[in-house]
């Protein structure tokens, strides 16, 4: 356990939530794989359950690897204080392009363009564009709400300065 607090830096005890919804999501996904994965092989029908559950737990130990060599190499660029951060700043990236994306379908129907009266060329850049701006919104909320709104804050700046929206200083 010392271990554990060493590594992620974690100095106080409610910071192991931020790894407990880490590990939790990381192992969600590898269940939403491994569903999409034994959807697909009729023949394992009788042992699906079984094999759902240690296809998950590869696939999880897979994504947690992948997780964690990602963290290392954005850990100096980000310049965060703490790793458990890292974490955060994960699960506010994740919660934001979700957001984003289910905000922008039921918005763009209110105003009444669907697929079904816009063509598919028009539709689909109008969908994300609506989910960028959107995106760009929650990030900075979300990352308030989560405790990181310096970050976000510093780059969302960044990315309107890419954009030509605001002058570079």
């Amino acid at each position: 356990m010392n271990r554990l607090k060493e590594y992620w830096e974690i100095t106080k005890t409610w910071q192991f939530l931020w790894l407990c919804i880490g590990l939790l999501g990381i192992g969600y996904v590898g269940y939403k794989i491994a569903t999409l994965l034994i959807g697909r092989f009729d023949a394992l029908i009788p042992m699906e359950m079984i094999v759902t559950i240690i296809l998950t737990i590869v696939i999880s130990f897979l994504l947690l690897k992948l997780v964690l060599k990602i963290f290392s190499k954005v850990e100096n660029r980000w310049q965060v204080t703490y790793r458990w951060e890292l974490i955060v700043i994960f699960i506010v990236f994740s919660i934001t392009g979700s957001s984003s994306v289910m905000i922008g379908r039921p918005i763009l129907k209110a105003v009444g363009l669907t697929t079904a009266n816009l063509p598919a060329i028009l539709y689909w850049p109008l969908f994300i564009f609506s989910s960028f701006v959107f995106y760009q919104i929650f990030l900075v909320g979300y990352g308030w709400l989560f405790g990181q709104h310096r970050f976000f804050w510093n780059m969302e700046k960044k990315m309107l300065k890419r954009f030509k929206l605001i002058k570079e200083d």
